[in-house]
């Protein structure tokens, strides 16, 4: 069962082929005395993104942190898993979250999370 306050977003990794994906971290701003939406300053934060067989599982299948560019002011991470390291993949299901670390280590947050599945290629 989900948590009810994290998003869920299932990922599909086509092995062999670059995964790509951005996400946006949005939060409520007041502007003109109306609450907004626009995307939380991730200036200075580190990412932790792992793969592992199920939750609580001390087995990484993979350690996508490296993989993860943050664009502080505009609010967006981007993972990119290259595909000379997904054609590496020998497992087929798993599940991650992404967890933002700020800058001084004072919050944490865990953005994302979800299941992750690799489609097997067939082509060399």
């Amino acid at each position: 069962m989900a948590d009810c306050c994290v998003e869920t977003f299932n990922i599909c990794i086509l092995q062999g082929a670059t995964y790509a994906k951005q996400f946006t971290w949005w939060g409520p701003v007041l502007v003109f005395g109306q609450v907004q939406q626009a995307p939380v300053n991730l200036t200075g934060y580190t990412g932790t993104l792992q793969i592992r067989p199920y939750a609580l599982s001390t087995t990484v299948l993979y350690d996508a942190s490296s993989n993860l560019v943050i664009n502080g002011p505009a609010g967006q991470i981007t993972l990119t898993i290259p595909g000379s390291v997904t054609e590496g993949f020998t497992w087929w299901n798993g599940v991650y979250d992404l967890l933002l670390t700020s800058a001084d280590g004072s919050y944490s947050t865990r953005l994302f999370q979800g299941t992750v599945t690799v489609s097997p290629g067939v082509s060399a």
